[in-house]
C-alpha cells in the first residue's frame, strides 16, 4: 500500500496513536520501535482494544488484513505526516538552532496568535515522532503552523523539513551542543543548516540574524539570487529589517526596537518592551518573532502586547521569587553557549547577592572536560557570591568551587545550610535534575 492509499486510509480513520495503552475505537495504530521497545508486539493488543488498523513493519505480527505492513514504521509515519501537511496551502515556519528554538517559537506563536490562528509545536516536540505528531494536529481552521525541529545527529534536520515542508523559516543560532553526535562544531552547522539547505532550494523567505557571522556564512553559502532574506539584529547594518537594543537587565529584560530600509533609513520610531523574560541574550528570540510578525503584517501595537505579556514556562528563562530566594530557573538544557550566555547575563544583573547553581553539560564527548574547564574560567572572572557545581564533569575539572557529584548530594546541603535572600541562577543538562531544586529553595 502505497503512501497516498495509506493517507487515504487515514481519512476514514483520522486519529493515529503510537502507544498501545492509548488506542480509541476506529483508530490507527502504528508501531514504533526504539532501544528498549518493539511496538510491533504490541499490535494485536491495539487492535483488539478498539483501533481499526495497526502498522507494523515485522512480518511475522501480521495476523489478517488488519495489520499493514510497511518497510519501516517511523518512515511511513514522517510520510504520511507530509502528506496530511500537503492539505493545507498554510505558512509553515520552520525553526531550529542550538539555543532559544523553543522560547523563539513561544515568541513567534503569541505574536502571530494577535491576528491569526496559530499550531504551534507543544513543549518540545521536536523529533522525529515529536514532528509527525504535530504536523498531524494541523486543520482546516489553521491559518499559519510553527514547527520546531531538534537535532543531535548529522542529517536529523533533513528529515524532519522532508515530512514538514515549511515555506519559510530561521536557524537561532549554531554552538557546540551535542557534539557527541555530530562528532564537530562544523557537524552542527552542517546538519543545522539542512534547514536553509530546503529553503533556499526551494526559494522560500529565510530570517537570519545579521549579526551571528556562523548564520551569515552558512546562509551565503546556500543562497540563490531568487532567495528573500530578512535580517534582524542589533548591530547597525542597513540592510537589518528590524533592529533592537537591551535597555536594562534588572532583572527581566527591556529592550526597545524599530524598522529600517535599506533605501530610506529608519522608517518608525523606537518602540519599548518590557519583557517578562530573563536574560539579554533573549532579545535575539525577541527580534526574530518580531521580524516574522512584521512580514505576516502583524501591526506594531500587536506584536508589542504579544511580547509584553508572554510569560515562559518549563524552567526557561524564568525569574521566580519564593519565600527564601529569587530564582532564576533555566535547568532544562545545557551546553558551552546557552550556558556562557547565561553567566554573561546573570554577571549584569543588577541583583545582590549573586548564587550559582550549574550543573554538568551533556553530550560533549572529547571536548567535555575542556568545555568545563572555560566555564569555571568564566565562574572566576564572574565574581558570584558563591557557587556550586553539580556533576562529575566538573568534579574532575581544577576549580575552587564547591563540587557535588550529583543534585542529591545538594538537595542534602540544603537541608542542612538554607541559603536565603539570594538571586540564585540555576542550569544545567535535563540529566542532572537540578529542576528539583526550587522548591527546596
Amino acid at each position: 500500500m502505497d503512501i497516498k492509499e495509506l493517507y487515504k486510509l487515514y481519512q476514514q480513520h483520522p486519529q493515529i496513536t503510537t502507544d498501545s495503552r492509548d488506542c480509541p475505537e476506529g483508530s490507527i495504530f502504528l508501531a514504533l520501535k526504539g532501544e528498549s521497545f518493539n511496538g510491533n508486539i504490541f499490535a494485536e493488543s491495539a487492535i483488539e482494544k478498539g483501533c481499526a488498523y495497526a502498522i507494523i513493519d515485522e512480518p511475522e505480527y501480521k495476523k489478517d488484513d488488519r495489520f499493514i505492513l510497511v518497510d519501516n514504521c517511523l518512515q511511513t509515519f514522517k510520510d504520511l505526516a507530509r502528506e496530511h501537511r500537503r492539505q493545507f496551502d498554510i505558512p509553515i515556519i520552520g525553526i531550529t538552532g542550538t539555543n532559544g528554538k523553543t522560547t523563539t517559537k513561544e515568541l513567534i506563536r503569541a505574536v502571530l496568535s494577535e491576528c491569526y490562528n496559530v499550531m504551534a509545536t507543544e513543549g518540545n516536540f521536536n523529533n522525529d515522532v515529536g514532528v509527525p505528531k504535530t504536523l498531524f494536529r494541523l486543520n482546516k481552521d489553521h491559518d499559519i503552523a510553527v514547527v520546531e525541529m531538534g537535532a543531535s545527529h548529522p542529517g536529523d534536520i533533513k528529515t524532519l523539513v522532508e515530512a514538514a515542508e515549511p515555506n519559510c523559516g530561521l536557524i537561532t543560532n549554531v554552538g557546540r551542543a551535542h557534539l557527541q553526535g555530530f562528532g564537530s562544531f562544523e557537524g552542527v552547522c552542517k546538519t543545522k543548516g539542512e534547514l536553509y539547505d530546503f529553503l533556499c532550494a526551494h526559494e522560500c523567505p529565510v530570517f537570519v540574524n545579521r549579526d551571528n557571522e556562523h548564520l551569515m556564512q552558512m546562509i551565503n553559502e546556500r543562497r540563490k539570487p531568487e532567495t528573500d532574506i530578512y535580517y534582524y539584529g542589533q548591530s547597525d547594518n542597513s540592510d537589518i529589517l528590524i533592529r533592537g537594543e537591551v535597555i536594562s537587565c534588572a532583572p527581566f529584560l527591556k529592550f526597545r526596537w524599530r524598522e529600517q530600509d535599506a533605501d530610506a533609513g529608519y522608517t518608525s520610531e523606537w518602540l519599548t518592551v518590557q519583557t517578562h523574560l530573563i536574560g539579554a541574550y533573549n532579545l535575539d528570540n525577541m527580534l526574530a518573532a518580531i521580524t516574522i510578525g512584521y512580514v505576516n503584517n502583524i501591526p506594531f501595537d500587536k506584536i508589542n502586547h504579544a511580547l509584553e505579556n508572554y510569560v515562559p514556562t518549563n524552567n526557561r528563562s524564568q525569574l521566580t521569587e519564593t519565600e527564601h530566594n529569587h530564582l532564576i530557573v533555566d535547568a532544562y538544557n545545557a551546553n558551552p553557549t546557552s550556558m556562557k550566555a547565561a553567566i554573561d547575563n546573570f554577571r549584569l544583573m543588577e541583583v545582590s547577592p549573586k548564587m550559582a547553581i550549574l550543573g554538568m553539560m551533556g553530550e560533549l564527548g572529547d571536548v567535555s572536560q575542556e568545555e568545563h574547564q572555560k566555564i569555571i574560567t568564566l565562574l572566576e572572572e564572574a565574581h558570584f557570591n558563591e557557587v556550586w557545581l553539580v556533576g562529575s564533569e566538573f568534579q574532575k575539572a581544577n576549580s575552587s568551587f564547591r563540587t557535588f557529584a550529583n543534585v542529591d548530594e545538594v538537595k542534602a546541603t540544603i537541608a542542612q545550610q538554607q541559603p536565603t535572600g539570594r538571586y540564585i541562577l540555576i542550569k544545567g543538562s535535563n540529566s542532572t535534575k537540578l529542576f528539583q531544586l526550587p522548591e527546596l529553595l
